[in-house]
């Protein structure tokens, strides 16, 4: 017993611990994942291993080409996460079920565990990292940390793309008609009532301006 360290006043005990990585986990995960490199925000990915088969493509995303080789049966997901290295995209389930991987192709909401890279060459993808930044929020991302939005913040991302696509969509004012346009996107936590508030505060700011 003599041996056991004991912990001084300053270390950190465990709430300041989870406190400090939940507020970190939660900007990262709104504003998308932040690049090792400033200077590799934007870089176009290069293919390091010939894949057998691999189909040329240019995939643009967040109005910048990338021209690439891939396998013809990658997922739009896959491609967004693992070749072009935009990870705020989220892989949930992978069977179109959560929303976690929901991004914009030609400014409508889809599924991109559902889709071949390959069904995209040339086409408007917006990822989560293509809306706003730390210093420049689009509303939604605003909303969504006025409203606390988020708890573990997994499905944050996916819920955003959706609820951004929502305001150029036909649904109804109440809370009940954003909920049902909602649907798709499955929030593990819980955090519907507050999603829905972030959802209905930038609606009405819209329609106020």
């Amino acid at each position: 017993m003599d041996n056991l360290e004991t912990s001084s006043p300053s270390d950190p005990n465990r709430r300041e611990f989870l406190l400090t990585m939940g507020s970190s986990a939660a900007a990262a995960v709104i504003t998308g994942c932040a690049p090792l490199h400033p200077d590799e925000s934007h870089a176009v990915a290069v293919d390091r291993s010939p894949v057998q088969g691999a189909v040329p493509i240019t995939l643009r995303i967040n109005g910048k080409d990338h021209h690439l080789r891939i396998d013809p049966r990658t997922t739009l997901l896959d491609c967004i996460r693992e070749t072009v290295a935009f990870t705020g995209t989220k892989k949930g389930c992978d069977h179109g079920q959560c929303g976690a991987c929901t991004v914009h192709v030609n400014g409508r909401r889809v599924n991109s565990c559902l889709s071949l890279a390959l069904m995209h060459d040339g086409e408007e993808i917006t990822t989560v990292e293509g809306l706003g930044t730390p210093d420049a929020l689009h509303p939604m991302q605003a909303a969504f940390l006025a409203h606390d939005g988020y708890q573990c913040g997994y499905c944050t991302s996916g819920q955003i793309m959706s609820a951004v696509a929502l305001l150029k969509e036909p649904c109804g004012p109440t809370d009940a008609d954003v909920k049902e346009f909602m649907s798709g996107n499955i929030c593990r936590c819980g955090a519907y009532q507050n999603i829905v508030a972030a959802i209905q505060q930038v609606r009405k700011g819209k329609a106020s301006s």
